[in-house]
């Protein structure tokens, strides 16, 4: 076998691959033989065509097979003598061969970047730090007596904030239109779930008070026969209730399983869950951080085809989520959506890889258990979690690289000059919402 290699854009590799026809015709030899012991033919008995006559009614037709065989099981072969690792399957195109009867092919591929780590010295990374603070547990603390609030009937006149109940129609050009009319629909006032100029017109009515109310749709309504045009609505308030929150009681306390009952116990319970959701936070933005000073610092070109592969199963793990929240879909994603996102994912995996490797970072077996823990601290039954993790191949594997991923971001830290920002722990809450 005879490899020569050329060099393309970019990754890109051409190895040019030239099998000599001894080595061709034993293997087509080989497979005749074969089919001759098996193949059915007028005038023979079964397994006693001479192999001549197979090769005079199947002979191109093995030697194609022969060819494709002999391509897979010489590529890698190939590759690996020229020192080159494909990504992806390869471009195959037959060329003439040098020998008379023998196989030449060229196969086009990529092949993965040499990886060398920048010096990160001088280079800086922000990390944020915050700290639970008692506002930050009232505000927690009303939020959930706002979630377990009940809606009581008032007599006396809307305000913002409140829930009415109304029936409306509504009317353009002084024509009713479709979707424009509802009976006994509940709606919040200042919620902003209705056209600008409607929640604000029924503020000041009571229970049974008619009101016509002059509002104009959006240029940009989804509905476009009515974007931008001025309609009027005759709306009747039928119900005004307001929010009634629950005291801070034993029954209010133990229903977030704090069977203590008293509200100092569920105000440590909510300190605890909310220091822990921000350690996560604060740790996940220092790691995100981290990883686009990773990239920038180390520019590198990626693979087309890992590229594919990883927007292929981006693609795959956004439809089964959708199916785990019950969402059903019959529009086929294009795995092209993905595609910027993925590319920056195997730009790190390549990273990260290298920096692990390099500097010979394991996950050991105690750092393994401790990390599964913390994540094991909410249910019910903690060890069972734990044990679970550790017992089953693929979850252990994700706490590996868990664990791994967490130790190069301390590599990281340790080579760049790092920047401490003060923030507070409602504003990292609001970025984790909005991102």
């Amino acid at each position: 076998m005879q490899v020569s290699v050329e060099s393309g854009e970019g990754l890109e590799r051409r190895l040019l691959v030239d099998l000599p026809a001894e080595r061709v015709d034993t293997e087509v030899d080989k497979k005749l033989g074969e089919l001759a012991k098996t193949v059915r033919m007028d005038g023979f008995r079964p397994g006693k065509v001479p192999v001549r006559v197979v090769r005079q009614r199947f002979g191109d037709q093995v030697r194609q097979e022969v060819f494709g065989d002999l391509i897979q099981a010489t590529f890698y072969e190939a590759a690996t003598e020229s020192k080159l690792v494909p990504v992806g399957d390869p471009s195959i195109e037959l060329r003439d061969a040098a020998e008379n009867g023998g196989l030449g092919y060229t196969a086009t591929f990529q092949v993965m970047p040499e990886v060398s780590l920048a010096d990160l010295s001088g280079k800086e990374v922000d990390r944020p730090h915050a700290e639970v603070s008692d506002t930050d547990v009232n505000e927690m603390i009303e939020k959930l007596r706002k979630q377990r609030a009940e809606w009581v009937d008032v007599d006396r006149a809307a305000q913002d904030g409140d829930n009415v109940y109304i029936d409306f129609k509504g009317f353009v050009d002084g024509e009713a239109f479709e979707g424009g009319s509802a009976d006994n629909v509940p709606l919040v006032l200042g919620s902003g779930s209705m056209i600008e100029g409607f929640e604000s017109g029924l503020l000041g009515a009571k229970a049974g008070e008619e009101r016509t109310l002059e509002v104009t749709f959006p240029e940009e309504y989804r509905a476009e026969h009515l974007a931008g045009k001025p309609a009027t609505f005759e709306v009747k308030v039928i119900r005004v209730t307001e929010s009634k929150m629950p005291e801070i009681d034993e029954e209010f306390v133990k229903q977030f399983g704090v069977e203590e009952g008293s509200e100092d116990a569920l105000r440590a319970e909510v300190r605890k869950n909310m220091e822990t959701e921000l350690d996560q936070r604060l740790k996940s933005l220092l790691k995100d951080n981290v990883m686009n000073l990773l990239r920038e610092a180390n520019p590198l070109d990626i693979p087309e085809a890992m590229v594919k592969q990883e927007s292929e199963r981006m693609k795959q793990q956004a439809v089964q989520d959708m199916e785990a929240r019950g969402q059903q879909s019959s529009m086929d994603l294009p795995a092209s959506i993905f595609e910027d996102q993925a590319r920056i994912r195997v730009h790190l995996g390549m990273l990260v890889a290298e920096i692990i490797e390099k500097n010979e970072l394991k996950a050991e077996e105690t750092e393994l258990r401790e990390t599964i823990q913390r994540l094991a601290e909410s249910y019910e039954d903690p060890e069972d979690v734990v044990e679970y993790y550790m017992n089953n191949p693929q979850q252990r594997s994700s706490i590996e690289n868990l664990v791994l991923e967490g130790k190069v971001v301390d590599w990281v830290v340790d080579q760049v000059n790092v920047k401490d920002e003060q923030t507070t722990f409602s504003d990292l809450m609001k970025t984790n919402e909005q991102a």
